[in-house]
């Protein structure tokens, strides 16, 4: 069982700029539509489990539902998953070790963990077990971070660093327990 993030974030380690904008990610040049290794990353995990606000700013983009594996949206305010996601989109709430818990259960054993309130919880509780991030050449200065406070420091290590369309660092990182 893994817990797993995939991110990009900018060199400043913002996810997301001051207005909670993303557009700042699709502003390098990709001719061939390289997809940075997110289809591999994809194919190795059994669901996702992400935060309200991301799944909300999923619903925002309007393009066809990008995922095709199951979606848990981590919630104590929504109580029912929007029209035409039923069967795709499900609700979870509580504690974190008991959510992953009853999710290996249900046979999910590696788990696509998303949004940047999400990740941080996880982090919290040292419930990520694999990071792949992507930094995007660019200086937001302010902005949502990736990171926040944790109660202890928590050690990973490099697996393997690749660059993409000659301008994207991405670092796979496992933790080293």
């Amino acid at each position: 069982m893994a817990n797993k993030v995939f991110i990009a974030t900018s060199l400043d380690g913002y996810i997301a700029d001051k207005d909670n904008k993303i557009d700042w990610l699709h502003q390098l040049p990709n001719p061939n539509g390289d997809d940075l290794g997110f289809d591999a990353f994809f194919d190795g995990i059994d669901a996702l489990l992400m935060g309200r606000n991301t799944f909300e700013m999923v619903l925002s983009f309007d393009v066809d539902w990008p995922y095709r594996k199951p979606v848990f949206v981590l919630t104590n305010t929504l109580t029912q998953v929007p029209k035409g996601f039923e069967g795709r989109v499900f609700l979870v709430n509580g504690e974190l070790q008991n959510i992953v818990k009853n999710l290996t259960k249900l046979g999910y054993h590696n788990l696509y963990i998303d949004g940047g309130k999400t990740i941080q919880s996880f982090l919290k509780e040292d419930l990520v077990d694999e990071m792949i991030l992507t930094r995007i050449p660019v200086l937001l200065g302010r902005g949502y971070p990736l990171f926040g406070d944790l109660p202890e420091p928590l050690g990973f290590k490099l697996l393997e660093s690749q660059i993409y369309i000659d301008t994207v660092v991405q670092n796979h990182y496992v933790r080293d327990r």
